[in-house]
């Protein structure tokens, strides 16, 4: 399988962004941007994301007590590129506030949501973590999300502002 073909073809599925910090044993901040984000469970609450096994920050990651997914908003792209680049001053100028243990909140987030640790697996070049949402929140105003497509950011178009389309085509 060709790896540039493969990695296009999982470009067209659009996802959102999202930053996900800890604080390691050291007490240093990790964080990295990541749209490998996913809804796992319910009963109990289960999320996932995954690191790439070349991270810098994986061994801290693995060793870290509790993360923080903290889901953009479409006008904080720049802290999402701040995030996606290794060995960069990734906390200049981003606002924060602690979250279960001392993980981040990256101020005007969409949703945050704070987690423990629940299981690691095997996941070829990622490590892929299922973590335990411990307590989460929404931003209280509206916003749009931050959105990636096609290997760029995108906006999404406010279903609102079209007409619908009736009968939705449904094919079984």
């Amino acid at each position: 399988m060709e790896d540039r073909a493969f990695r296009r073809a999982l470009g067209e599925f659009a996802t959102g962004v999202a930053v996900v910090t800890a604080r390691g044993k050291g007490g240093e901040l990790i964080g990295m941007t990541m749209s490998s984000f996913n809804s796992v469970s319910l009963d109990p609450p289960l999320v996932l994301f995954s690191v790439d096994r070349k991270a810098r920050s994986l061994p801290a990651m693995l060793e870290a007590k509790g993360f923080a997914v903290n889901i953009l908003a479409r006008d904080q792209e720049q802290i999402s590129n701040q995030f996606a680049r290794a060995l960069s001053d990734k906390w200049d100028q981003v606002k924060t506030s602690v979250g279960h243990a001392e993980a981040p909140l990256i101020s005007g987030a969409m949703a945050h949501f704070e987690c423990a640790p629940y299981a690691i697996y095997e996941g070829g070049d990622h490590v892929i973590f299922v973590v335990r949402v411990i307590k989460h929140a929404s931003r209280t105003e509206a916003a749009a999300p931050l959105i990636f497509f096609r290997g760029r950011y995108r906006d999404l178009i406010d279903e609102t502002e079209r007409e619908p389309t009736w009968p939705l085509p449904i094919h079984y």
